[in-house]
């Protein structure tokens, strides 16, 4: 499920690709909405990356049965790896599939084969892996063991590289993208089967998705209406600082800022002030985090003030609703 505060780091990509080299909203909001379509295209690379390395797997461990002197080990070897149930099940459910088809995954090629089988050869070696082959074959010992290979497999910096130099952007995404589709493995259970539904990241599909896409894209849309007011708003309530001073980066965030806290009145005011003070660790400098708590308290003064504020809906009476917006 697409979360709004990574959605928000979206958005403030988006603005600042505008600020550097701009273009008109229309660009923006198109460039936008590509990247996170993208989001489903890298989910589903990694996820496929696992089904591929245990393909991989199977393949060398035939290739070692079949070799002019096999060891002893080689001749009858485990093949519990190739023939993992979780594995197999999700490889050929027709979601997943699907997901592939439309990704246009494609591991062929002679470099991704040997990153590959490095990978498998460095695993073959690890304790973990010893203590699988040694345990009773069951979906939940697969299912366990699953989950640590993906973990292994999205750690495996050639494999990591691999991926990223598809997109400029996936370096960014990979670990918040690699942490939803670890979640979403460990939550499928024993009924997975070949008509089970595998959501994606951003998944059109999930009412939730969906309303959070709009909500990012809306606040993109007025961020980049509001930027000549917030720069002014700073200026006024700069004390001993010169707005040149600033960094670019937080004057960034504050637009967005004051988007939220005007245009979204479901969003309580203090969850727009911690989001942004998140995102200026994650962004700007170390000072910023300071920075934009004591000015959005200012804003949010001055525009209470001028009538500009206006918090209404269920979201102000409902406190589990801010875990929702995180």
């Amino acid at each position: 499920m697409l979360s709004r505060h990574f959605l928000r780091s979206k958005v403030l990509q988006t603005v600042y690709a505008v600020h550097v080299s701009p273009v008109d909203t229309a660009t923006a909001e198109n460039n936008f909405k590509h990247a996170v379509n993208r989001f489903s295209d890298l989910g589903t690379i990694q996820l496929s990356a696992l089904v591929h390395f245990v393909q991989v797997a199977g393949t060398m461990i035939d290739e070692a049965q079949h070799k002019y002197l096999p060891t002893e080990a080689e001749r009858n070897p485990n093949r519990r790896l190739p023939n993992n149930i979780f594995i197999q099940k999700l490889s050929s459910n027709h979601d997943f599939q699907h997901h592939c088809n439309q990704s246009n995954v494609n591991w062929g090629g002679v470099d991704n084969d040997e990153m590959f089988r490095q990978a498998y050869a460095t695993l073959a070696k690890l304790p973990d892996y010893a203590e699988y082959l040694a345990t009773e074959q069951t979906f939940d010992s697969d299912q366990q063991f699953a989950l640590k290979l993906f973990k292994y497999i999205i750690n495996h910096e050639p494999l990591r590289d691999s991926i990223c130099t598809q997109s400029l952007m996936w370096e960014d995404d990979f670990d918040q993208i690699a942490q939803y589709n670890f979640m979403m493995l460990k939550a499928l259970d024993d009924t997975l089967d070949e008509n089970t539904v595998i959501p994606v990241m951003n998944d059109h599909r999930i009412e939730k998705d969906v309303e959070a896409f709009e909500f990012a894209r809306q606040l993109l849309l007025v961020t980049l209406r509001h930027g000549k007011e917030v720069e002014d708003m700073i200026r006024r309530h700069l004390k001993g600082w010169e707005f040149e001073r600033v960094a670019g980066m937080d004057v960034l965030l504050l637009n967005m800022a004051v988007a939220e806290l005007t245009e979204f009145p479901s969003i309580p005011e203090r969850v727009t002030v911690d989001e942004y003070i998140e995102l200026s660790k994650e962004f700007s400098t170390e000072r910023s985090k300071l920075f934009i708590n004591g000015i959005l308290d200012k804003f949010i003064i001055e525009l209470r003030s001028a009538g500009r504020i206006n918090k209404t809906g269920r979201g102000l009476m409902d406190p589990s609703l801010l875990n929702e917006d995180q």
